[in-house]
C-alpha cells in the first residue's frame, strides 16, 4: 500500500442559517446563582448604607438631649435601648469625619435617610424621668416613641438574613457537586451504580439483539436460568458460579451481553463502571465496594455489573514507585474480601467486563471470585452473517444485497464495526438520494471505514501516478500468484485516507498458520517495492507502511515462532508480561542473531519478489497500463490478464462445505439467488 507522510487536517465549522430557533433562551442555572448572588450584596449594602447610626455614652447624650440635639427618640424598652435621630442642622457637629456622606443611601429608592445616635439606658424609667424634667427645665421638642420592638426585630433579621442565604447557598451548590438530593457531600462514600427492575422504565435488551456470541450466550444463560429455576441445580448438589469475567477486544459486545443479562433476569441488576470507585479522597473507593454488597445483599438475588473492571482490579505491585497505587489497591482489596472473604454474599453474582485481562489481579482471578472467564472473541464468518442480519433489520435494502457477500467482505470486523458499516452504508445511500441501500453503498462503507475518506481532488502528477500504479500492480500479480497470499478484492490508485493507493484483500482468517504461508504473504507484501525498484529503477517512500508490516512479522517469526534456521524452537514472549520487566530474556549475542535472521527472512522473500515479477514482467505492465487507465479495478480485471486463480480461499472453501450438495434445495434456502463470488463486485459500476 503506497503511504502519504504528508496530510493536511482542515476543520470548517458549517454554516447554520439565522434564524429564531438558533436565539431560543435557555433556562440554565447560572442565572439563578448570579440572581442569589446580587440579592445578597444588595441586602448587604443597604443594611449598612440604609442608616447612618453612631453610639455614645448616657452622660454624653444627656447633654445632647439639653442642647435639643434630636427630633425623635424610640426607646426600646425590652433592650434598654434608645435611637435618637438627630436633627440636620447638628449632622455635621456629630458625624465631624463623615458629614459629607451620612444620609444618602441609593439602593432600593431609600433616600435621605436621616442620622441617628443610639444610647443603652439604665432603665426606661429613669429615661422617663430625665426626659420630662429635661422638658421643663429646657423646653425641647423631641417626639418620643416606646416599645418599637418590630424594628429592632426587623435589623436583627437584616443582619442574620445574609449568612443565612450564604449558608443555604453553599448546601445547595454542595449537593450538586455531590449528584443531586440523594449524594450530599456526606454521602461521597455511597455506590454509584444504576439499579435496573421490573419497576424500571428502560428498553430492555434481550438474547434475540446479541448476535454472533453463541458460546458466550450458553454460559451467562446459565446463570441467568439459575436465577429463574435455582432448584434445577440445586437438587443435584451444584452451585452457581459467584462471577463471571466477560474478555474480548473493543467492540466485541460484552456490555451488549451484559444489557442482555439484565433484560433476561427478572432480578435486580446493578451496573457501574471501574472508575466509579475511584476518588480523590482516602477510602472513598473501599467504602463505595462496601455499600455496593450492601445494597446487593438487601435486593438478593441479584446480578451487579461492573464495566471496564481493569480500572480497579489492576495487579498490585510491591514498589510504589514504580507505579503503585495505595488508595486503588485498598479498593481491590475490599473488593476481594466482599466477593470471597470471611462472610459470604447469598444470592449475588458478579459480572465484569475488561479488554485486559492479562493485568488483572491473580487474585481477582482465582476461582471463587471469578469461576469463569468468557472470552468474546471476533466474530467469524457465520458470526459476522448473524450480526448483519441483526443490524439490517431497521435499513431498507434491496435486492442487491446479500449478508454472506458482506461477511466475506468484513474480515477482522468486530460487532461495533459491522453496526458503524450498515450505519455508514445507509448514510452514503440518503446522500446519494437512493430509496434503498444497495450493495455499492456497503462497499464503499467497508472502504470508508478501513481506508479513509476518498480524495478524488488530491493533485498527483502522472509520473506520481506511475509510480503508484506500479506499486499497487505489484501487490496485486503477486497476490494472484502465490497460492497462501490473501485473495485479490480490487486494486486503486484514487487517494483514500493517508494512502496514495490500495489494494483490497480478503485476509485469510486461519486458525493455525504455517511457515510457508507466513512466506507467501511476507512476499506478496513486498511486491509494491520490488516492483518500483524493478521497473522504474528507483524506489519511493511509499512502501513504508509495507515494510513495517514485513519486520514486525518478520520479528514474529523468530522470537514468538521459533521458525528461525539458527534459532529454531525457541520462544522469547512472556504472556505474563510480569516475569522479565525492563530486561530482555536472551543476550547481546543472541541479539544479533535475530537481527541476522530477521535480515535473511526478508531478504529471501524480496529476491523471490523481484524473481516472479521478471518472469510476469508483461503481465504486470498490462496491469499497469489497465489501472492508469481506469483508476479502479476489480478481481475480473486480474482474471482476463493472468487467468483464473488456481485457489480457492479458506472463506470461500467453508462456505462450499457448508452450503448443501443438492442444488435445488441450495437454490430454495437462498431465495433462489446465485451464490456471490468475490470477482462479482461491482463489475459494471466503476469509475
Amino acid at each position: 500500500m503506497a503511504d502519504n507522510s504528508k496530510r493536511s487536517n482542515k476543520s470548517q465549522m458549517p454554516a447554520g442559517e439565522p434564524g429564531d430557533k438558533y436565539l431560543k433562551f435557555r433556562f440554565n442555572m447560572n442565572w439563578i446563582y448570579l440572581l442569589v448572588v446580587i440579592i445578597l450584596l444588595a441586602v448587604f449594602f443597604t443594611n449598612n448604607n440604609g442608616s447612618s447610626s453612631k453610639e455614645v455614652g448616657w452622660t454624653e447624650f444627656q447633654k445632647m438631649a439639653k442642647d435639643d440635639y434630636f427630633s425623635k427618640m424610640v426607646v426600646f424598652s425590652k433592650k434598654n435601648l434608645v435611637v435618637a435621630t438627630l436633627r440636620k442642622e447638628q449632622i455635621a457637629s456629630v458625624f465631624k469625619p463623615d458629614s459629607s456622606n451620612t444620609g444618602n443611601s441609593f439602593l432600593f429608592g431609600q433616600k435621605d435617610v436621616e442620622p441617628a445616635v443610639t444610647v443603652m439606658i439604665p432603665s426606661p424609667d429613669k429615661f422617663s424621668d430625665f426626659y420630662d424634667k429635661t422638658v421643663r427645665e429646657n423646653g425641647i421638642t423631641a417626639e418620643v416613641k416606646y416599645d418599637e420592638d418590630q424594628d429592632l426585630l426587623w435589623s436583627i433579621l437584616l443582619n442574620i438574613l445574609p449568612f443565612a442565604l450564604l449558608i443555604f447557598l453553599w448546601i445547595f451548590l454542595a449537593r450538586r457537586m455531590s449528584g443531586g438530593g440523594g449524594g450530599g457531600i456526606f454521602n461521597v462514600g455511597r455506590a454509584r451504580a444504576q439499579i435496573y427492575d421490573k419497576s424500571t422504565p428502560v428498553k430492555k435488551v434481550t438474547f434475540k439483539d446479541v448476535a454472533g456470541l453463541s458460546e458466550a450466550k450458553q454460559e451467562v444463560e446459565e446463570i441467568v436460568d439459575f436465577l429463574k429455576n435455582p432448584s434445577k441445580y440445586t437438587d443435584l448438589g451444584g452451585k452457581i458460579p459467584k462471577g463471571a469475567l466477560l474478555v474480548g477486544p473493543p467492540g466485541t459486545g460484552k456490555t451488549l451481553l451484559a444489557k442482555a443479562v439484565a433484560g433476561e433476569a427478572d432480578v435486580p441488576f446493578f451496573s457501574l463502571s471501574g472508575s466509579d470507585f475511584v476518588e480523590m479522597f482516602v477510602g472513598v473507593g473501599a467504602s463505595r465496594v462496601r455499600d455496593l454488597f450492601r445494597q446487593a445483599k438487601e435486593k438478593a438475588p441479584c446480578i451487579v455489573f461492573i464495566d471496564e473492571i481493569d480500572a480497579v482490579g489492576r495487579a498490585r505491585g510491591r514498589n510504589p514507585n514504580m507505579g503503585s497505587n495505595d488508595e486503588r489497591e485498598n479498593t481491590l482489596n475490599q473488593l476481594l474480601t466482599e466477593m470471597d472473604g470471611f462472610g459470604t454474599n447469598t444470592g449475588v453474582i458478579l459480572l465484569a467486563a475488561t479488554n485486559r485481562a492479562d493485568i488483572l489481579d491473580k487474585a481477582l482471578l482465582r476461582a471463587g471470585r471469578f469461576d469463569r472467564q468468557i472470552n468474546v472473541d471476533l466474530p467469524e464468518l457465520n458470526d459476522r452473517k448473524e450480526i448483519f442480519i441483526v443490524h439490517l433489520r431497521n435499513i431498507k435494502i434491496d435486492s442487491s444485497v446479500d449478508t454472506e457477500f458482506l461477511a466475506r467482505q468484513t474480515p477482522g470486523f468486530s460487532g461495533a464495526d459491522i453496526a458503524n458499516v450498515c450505519n455508514e452504508a445507509a448514510l452514503i445511500a440518503a446522500r446519494n438520494g437512493k430509496e434503498f441501500v444497495q450493495k455499492e453503498d456497503f462497499m464503499n462503507a467497508v472502504d470508508r471505514i478501513v481506508g479513509g475518506l476518498e480524495k478524488k481532488s488530491k493533485i498527483t502528477t502522472m509520473e506520481e501516478k506511475r509510480a503508484i500504479a506500479l506499486h499497487e500492480a505489484g501487490h496485486a500479480t503477486l497476490s494472484w500468484l502465490l497460492e497462501h497470499a490473501n485473495p485479490l478484492v480490487k486494486v486503486t490508485i484514487v487517494p483514500r485516507g493517508k494512502a496514495l493507493g490500495a489494494a483490497w484483500y480478503l485476509p485469510e482468517e486461519r486458525q493455525i498458520t504455517t511457515y510457508e504461508q507466513l512466506q507467501d504473504e511476507m512476499c506478496a507484501t513486498l511486491g509494491g517495492r520490488a516492483a518500483e525498484e524493478l521497473f522504474s529503477g528507483h524506489i519511493s517512500t511509499g512502501a513504508s507502511n509495507d515494510l513495517e508490516r514485513v519486520t514486525k512479522q518478520a520479528h514474529a517469526m523468530v522470537v514468538y515462532f521459533g521458525m528461525s534456521k539458527k534459532l529454531p524452537n525457541i520462544n522469547y514472549y512472556d504472556a505474563t508480561g510480569q516475569d522479565w520487566g525492563f530486561s530482555k530474556p536472551y543476550s547481546d549475542e543472541t541479539a544479533l542473531l535475530i537481527d541476522e535472521e530477521i535480515k535473511r527472512i526478508i531478504g529471501e522473500q524480496y529476491a523471490r519478489a523481484k524473481q516472479l515479477l521478471s518472469d510476469h514482467s508483461g503481465q504486470h505492465r498490462a496491469l499497469t497500463d489497465i489501472l492508469l487507465e481506469k483508476e479502479v479495478i476489480y478481481s475480473d480485471d486480474l482474471e482476463k490478464i493472468f487467468g483464473k486463480r488456481k485457489w480457492l480461499s479458506r472463506s470461500q472453501e467453508i462456505l462450499e462445505q457448508q452450503r448443501p450438495e443438492n442444488p435445488d434445495e441450495a437454490a430454495a434456502e437462498s431465495g433462489g439467488e446465485e451464490d456471490v463470488q468475490a470477482s462479482d463486485i461491482l463489475p459494471d459500476e466503476r469509475p
